[in-house]
């Protein structure tokens, strides 16, 4: 969900736009866009389109670009008015935990005979496995308490799953 602060009639305003080969024009910014990693803006460069019969006619070729990487600004221009169309704003859980990462388990079976061999991990940790088939909770925990299975402590899958497998109170009030 987008939350915007743009007027009803937007009024583009004078740009320069970097384009490819080291050159530059003024183009027209119509509108900016937050994404997750930076800024787009909304361009409208110069151009000329065929017109009825032989006529050539002045056109706009709107673009969305990468702001700073494809624009800079003009010396005494406001871009005060331009519309902006934001992000929501984080949660307080993202803002303090940071984005949620991905849900399940995957196992990573080790050599050997025998079932529940192996290690069970995060989905997005670094050791898990490619491809391997992603776990919900109660089959993680199933294939957790079969005799040479571990839990990996270097994603967090042994802190998630043991206290689901040895009770929450274990470890509280001096007990191992």
């Amino acid at each position: 969900m987008t939350t915007s602060s743009a007027p009803s009639e937007p009024v583009p305003v004078p740009i320069r736009v970097l384009l490819p080969g080291d050159q530059d024009v003024v183009g027209r910014l119509w509108s900016k866009r937050q994404v997750r990693d930076g800024w787009l803006y909304e361009v409208g460069l110069p151009a000329y389109r065929n017109g009825p019969g032989d006529t050539v006619e002045p056109a706009e070729h709107r673009v969305w670009v990468r702001a700073p990487q494809h624009v800079q600004p003009l010396d005494g221009v406001s871009y005060d008015g331009v519309p902006v169309e934001y992000l929501e704003k984080p949660s307080v859980v993202e803002r303090e935990l940071g984005p949620r990462r991905p849900a399940g388990w995957v196992l990573a079976k080790a050599g050997g005979r025998g079932p529940g061999r192996g290690t069970v991990h995060a989905v997005d940790c670094a050791e898990a496995p490619a491809g391997a088939p992603v776990l919900i909770l109660e089959h993680a925990l199933d294939v957790a308490q079969h005799p040479g299975t571990r839990l990996c402590s270097l994603c967090g899958a042994a802190a998630e799953l043991d206290p689901v497998l040895k009770g929450f109170d274990r470890g509280f009030d001096g007990e191992d």
